[in-house]
C-alpha cells in the first residue's frame, strides 16, 4: 500500500528535496505540491492525500492554520498533517499538536527522520524531533517535585532494561539519533536501532518519545 503525500512549503528547493527523499521510498509517492497554505488546503481537499507535510511560515495561511483546518476537531474529512519546519519554538509545537498535527519535525533533522515521521503518521503515532522532545519533557518534569523522603531501588519490573539498554535509553532521552547513539557507543546504527526497538518493546512504548519520557520519569535522565 503506497502512502500518498502532499508537500506544502513556500520554498521550491525544499519541496524538490522532500520529493526526492520521499519518492525514493518504495511505499511512498508525492501526489502534489503547494507553495502557500491556502493552496495546500485546496489541494488536500481535492487530492485527498494520506499525509500532508506543512511548513509553519507560508503565505496566505500559515502551517498552524493549515493543520487546524485539515486535522483539527472541526475538519470534515481529517487528514494527517506532519509539520516540518525550521522554527523550533515551543509555542509552535504546542499549537501544532493542539490543532491536530501528527508530528513536528525540524528540517535539519535529516531525511531518515522525515521518512520515519511519515511512517509514524500512517501508523497513528506522533513523532517529534529528538531535540524538541528533550526540551518538552524537561519542561513537563521540572515543576513536579517528588515527595518520597528517600528513593527506593527500582525493581526488575519497574526497570526491565539491561545496563546497555539503560545507557541507550539515556542517549535517546538526550535526543541522539540511532547513528549518533552508534557513534557514541562504538556500535553500528543498525545495532543501535535494534536496541531501541527492544527497549520500546520492554517498556511497552511506541516510539523514542516514550523511551525519553520513561528515562525522565524514572530519574535516569536526571542523573546525566
Amino acid at each position: 500500500m503506497t502512502t500518498r503525500i502532499l508537500i506544502a512549503d513556500d520554498q521550491e528547493d525544499v519541496r524538490n528535496g522532500f520529493r526526492l527523499i520521499l519518492d525514493s521510498q518504495p511505499d511512498m509517492t508525492v501526489v502534489g505540491e503547494a507553495a502557500d497554505g491556502a493552496e495546500a488546503v485546496e489541494l488536500a481537499r481535492t487530492l485527498r492525500p494520506d499525509v500532508v507535510l506543512a511548513d509553519i511560515r507560508m503565505p496566505r495561511l500559515d502551517g498552524l492554520e493549515v493543520t487546524r483546518l485539515l486535522a483539527g476537531p472541526t475538519a470534515e474529512h481529517p487528514v494527517r498533517v506532519l509539520v516540518v519546519t525550521t522554527f523550533d519554538l515551543d509555542d509552535y509545537v504546542h499549537t501544532a499538536l493542539r490543532n491536530g498535527a501528527c508530528g513536528f519535525l525540524l528540517k535539519r533533522s535529516g531525511p531518515n527522520l522525515l521518512i520515519e515521521g511519515v511512517r509514524a503518521a500512517m501508523a497513528g503515532d506522533t513523532l517529534i524531533s529528538p531535540q524538541l522532545t528533550v526540551r518538552l519533557l524537561r519542561s513537563l518534569a521540572a515543576p513536579q517535585p517528588v515527595p518520597e523522603p528517600a528513593p527506593q531501588p527500582r525493581t526488575a519490573a519497574a526497570d526491565p532494561l539491561t545496563a546497555r539498554e539503560r545507557e541507550i535509553a539515556l542517549l535517546v532521552a538526550r535526543g541522539l539519533t540511532n547513528a549518533e547513539v552508534g557513534a557514541e557507543l562504538f556500535i553500528s546504527p543498525g545495532t543501535a536501532k535494534t536496541h531501541v526497538a527492544n527497549i520500546q518493546a520492554k517498556l511497552a512504548v511506541r516510539n523514542r518519545v516514550g523511551i525519553a519520557a520513561w528515562a525522565w520519569e524514572t530519574g535516569l535522565a536526571g542523573k546525566a
